[in-house]
């Protein structure tokens, strides 16, 4: 895509379109705990978009969602990727939940506090069924939590670091009491992000292979027709313990070609698309039938480097990758200006950022010259992408590692993969078996620093690519301390350390731009979330 044959709608005209975004980014932070939220990634492609809501006699309200890939499966706990999030979410739900804005609300639990030993206790919703008639249980709770962070529960789920440190988890008479290894600063953020709860007999009583294939949850919708990577049909939870769901039919597909979601939008096949591209806001915007939403997200993106393979255990070869890219011109004429530059693992406005941190600058002799220290002049590289999964993703990654290849010592090829091919390496158990050179994107909806420096960067992190004693020791710091302002330095300080350590090539902060129909009216979230049913009729 040459930047010059496309209309430039620039990054100012889609603060416009944003309107309250910096709010909505900046909400999420204001509470008393804070964290992460796992993603990275998703599901395979498919070319079947959802229906549009104009189907039908036009007295059901059906709205259909396209994104850029779906799910990996319908396990709720076995996942690290947004989109499968998404498709899931609408099924199964945690103890608590957020808001549009970040906030923390009731989910599954109705009330929640800190216990005097620094544990956390949980008093469940009374009258909740699962879609099979079941009611939730306490022991249902427990049993899901540790799936999650227990290996030896059924899976090794890649949400593990999702919900923090945990000892234990005791159910009792209409209540869940979590037993962390320390104190945890913001366990009640963790818990309104993750957790999504199972039906422990359903669980145990099917394989993976069916529940990847089937659903049991609580939620607002109930999946009425499942094919793997193209679509999945919904209809209302009529049992539903929340307001009354004003969806009709929700159907959810995927088209990785961001020409063929928009002709969708504007073809009338669906009513929300992801990742509208610069370049087709102005077309979407000119129509008679759907307009741009858009909101300054939670997602981080990034070249993320392997430190146990060479080039990439030398941290001056992967410092010399962050002066061979210049992100500047990636997110000016690749991106539009859709993008804010990152130096750092924490995204501004999330708990822990270091507003002193600079980024790297496009320094070409500088990269060489590291490269020459590092001992690896010569080698050669290959830089992994998804398709279609991330704004741009594979411009992107074929600028940066032409940039890369520019060099006079290295070269550097890229290979572009289907992202349900990709994740599952992405989110393989043992590091060995991940990508050494990869783009990627990491949503955290916590918006606090923790829960990207964690998962991705701690050495225990269930997608690591770093091992380090000191930045493990500054995390599990920030972990068990109860002075908010010592923890926010002692994150801060981590950042300044992954800064150093140069684990990844800092890219720059994804802006999430929908299209979504005149005939419905539905905001977007920060957290990426899509929540149809809170979508009304225009």
């Amino acid at each position: 895509m040459s930047p010059d044959s496309v209309d430039r709608v620039n990054r100012r005209t889609m603060l416009a379109y944003a309107g309250t975004a910096a709010a909505v980014g900046l909400a999420g932070c204001s509470g008393s705990d804070g964290s992460d939220g796992s993603d990275g990634s998703d599901g395979s492609d498919g070319e079947d978009g959802g229906d549009g809501s104009d189907g039908g006699d036009g007295d059901s309200f059906e709205i259909g969602v396209t994104m850029g890939q779906m799910d990996s499966g319908l396990d709720p706990q076995d996942h690290a990727e947004t989109n499968t999030e998404i498709i899931v979410g609408q099924v199964y739900e945690g103890l608590l939940d957020r808001d549009k804005e970040g906030g923390i609300i009731e989910g599954l639990a109705t009330d929640w506090e800190r216990t005097e030993d620094g544990n956390v206790r949980f008093v469940l919703r009374e009258g909740v069924t699962f879609h099979n008639g079941d009611p939730l249980t306490a022991e249902d709770v427990a049993f899901s939590i540790r799936r999650i962070v227990f290996d030896d529960v059924g899976i090794v789920s890649p949400q593990s670091n999702d919900l923090g440190t945990i000892d234990e988890v005791v159910p009792g008479d209409g209540e869940v009491v979590v037993d962390f290894a320390s104190y945890n600063p913001i366990a009640f953020q963790l818990f309104a992000t993750n957790g999504p709860i199972m039906q422990r007999s359903w669980v145990e009583e099917n394989d993976g292979n069916y529940i990847n294939q089937n659903t049991n949850g609580t939620g607002p919708f109930v999946v009425t027709e499942y094919d793997s990577g193209n679509q999945v049909a919904y209809e209302p939870n009529e049992e539903y313990w929340g307001e009354a769901n004003p969806v009709d039919e929700l159907t959810m597909g995927a088209s990785s070609e961001s020409s063929t979601r928009v002709n969708r939008l504007l073809a009338e096949e669906s009513d929300i698309v992801t990742n509208v591209p610069p370049q087709e806001v102005s077309r979407v915007e000119s129509s008679d039938v759907a307009g741009i939403n858009s909101v300054a997200s939670a997602r981080i993106i990034f070249l993320q480097m392997r430190y146990d393979v060479e080039p990439f255990s030398s941290q001056q070869f992967r410092q010399a990758m962050n002066y061979a890219v210049d992100v500047e011109s990636i997110v000016e004429d690749v991106l539009n200006g859709f993008g804010s530059i990152t130096a750092q693992p924490t995204l501004e406005g999330h708990v822990g950022h270091d507003p002193e941190i600079e980024p790297y600058p496009y320094d070409p002799d500088e990269a060489e010259r590291l490269v020459e220290e590092s001992g690896h002049a010569g080698v050669e590289i290959t830089l992994e992408t998804p398709i279609g999964r991330y704004l741009g993703d594979v411009e992107i990654a074929q600028a940066a590692a032409s940039q890369i290849d520019s060099l006079s010592n290295v070269s550097c090829e890229l290979e572009q993969r289907e992202f349900s091919s990709l994740v599952q390496d992405v989110t393989a158990p043992n590091i060995e078996d991940r990508p050494r050179f990869n783009l990627l994107g990491w949503g955290n909806g916590e918006f606090d620093g923790s829960q990207t420096l964690t998962p991705l960067l701690s050495s225990e992190g269930a997608l690591t690519v770093l091992e380090n004693e000191e930045l493990d020791g500054l995390l599990a710091d920030a972990e068990a301390t109860q002075d908010p302002d010592e923890r926010v330095d002692i994150l801060q300080e981590a950042n300044r350390l992954a800064h150093d350590l140069a684990p990844w090539v800092f890219m720059h902060q994804q802006f999430s731009v929908y299209g979504v129909s005149s005939d419905i009216s539905w905001e977007p979230r920060a957290d990426e979330f899509i929540d149809p049913d809170t979508a009304t009729r225009q």
